[in-house]
């Protein structure tokens, strides 16, 4: 009974086209064509986003509103934590604060949460690594590799492993409270009575996808806003 219980739960991965690529056995899978659909709502929303602000009217009106709140709300965020230095990462912020969020809540309209799939925080993670360490060398040249070894030099092994774990602790802490929504939304779908899948889940997808989506995108950039500051300040 257990067995076919857990049977019944679907985490929507799934593979939809198998292919070779050198060699290699691959699959476009759901979490592809979530990102593909997240990609292309992310454009026709920057579109009509930048039409509405070009010819934006003298009273403006729901829409232009609703992207003038999100604008300030960002560049307010950004430049609570990051202060003369907010005008040089407003862009890329803003880009993987709207990207994540988005994935994070996709699950809404029924796709799988891109954010649920190691591959993809991983990605952002190391992004966001490079960023940092790409600023750091530039701000600080040799005193960037020289700070490893501070107050200490007994301390560099544990500086150094704190380093490589920054995009570790990024992309798991994401990927792990996103995977275990869909994992615990996964379960009630697939072995709760049909009586309990009706209006109970609206209130699951509005924590798990809604609530938790957006907590997770704020504590990723506000970690990577504080990290890179750390390096060039």
């Amino acid at each position: 009974m257990t067995n076919m219980l857990v049977a019944e739960a679907d985490f929507m991965i799934k593979g939809l086209l198998k292919f070779y690529l050198f060699g290699q056995e691959l699959w476009i899978t759901t979490t592809h064509v979530a990102l593909l659909i997240v990609i292309i709502l992310l454009i026709i929303f920057g579109i009509v986003a930048n039409r509405s602000i070009r010819h934006a009217k003298e009273v403006p009106g729901t829409f232009q509103n609703m992207v003038e709140m999100l604008v300030e709300r960002l560049d307010g965020m950004v430049g609570t934590s990051m202060g003369r230095n907010a005008s040089r990462f407003r862009n890329y912020i803003a880009t993987i604060f709207c990207f994540i969020f988005i994935s994070n809540i996709s699950g809404l309209i029924g796709l799988r949460s891109p954010t649920a799939d190691y591959g993809v925080t991983l990605l952002l993670g190391l992004v966001t690594f490079v960023l940092i360490h790409y600023n750091g060398i530039k701000k600080n040249k040799v005193g960037h590799f020289t700070a490893l070894f501070q107050p200490f030099v007994i301390l560099f092994p544990i500086n150094l492993i704190g380093e490589v774990a920054t995009p570790l602790s990024l992309s798991l802490r994401l990927f792990g409270n996103v995977m275990s929504g869909t994992v615990m939304l996964g379960l009630w779908y697939g072995m709760m009575p049909l009586l309990f899948k009706l209006g109970i889940p609206s209130a699951l997808h509005a924590y798990f996808d809604l609530f938790s989506g957006a907590i997770q995108t704020y504590v990723f950039c506000m970690l990577t806003m504080v990290y890179i500051n750390d390096k060039i300040e």
